[in-house]
């Protein structure tokens, strides 16, 4: 039985991760600065949304496929928050 993605070097998982941290902390200072809270609401979603990559390249580069499961029960969770909050959003500025 083969891994995940075998073919991959380490080198391009290092820099996927590298790639993810720093887009994380950008998103990090809009969450802390962003003027209001739509921006700081997005910020959080996009975060959340690379923490999911995150995890999905860390299985990669680890062959563990149960790590796929998590990050995408997080990417499903990230989305229902959102769509909570737009729903929220919605009827607060009726």
């Amino acid at each position: 039985m083969s891994g995940l993605m075998d073919g991959v070097p380490d080198t391009v998982v290092e820099l996927a991760l590298l790639v993810l941290a720093i887009s994380m902390a950008l998103s990090f200072v809009r969450l802390v600065r962003g003027p209001s809270l739509m921006d700081r609401v997005v910020a959080l979603e996009l975060i959340a949304s690379l923490v999911a990559g995150f995890v999905a390249v860390f299985a990669i580069g680890t062959d563990e496929p149960a790590l796929i499961d998590v990050a995408v029960a997080l990417a499903l969770v990230a989305f229902i928050s959102a769509v909570a909050f737009a729903r929220y959003a919605e009827r607060a500025l009726r």
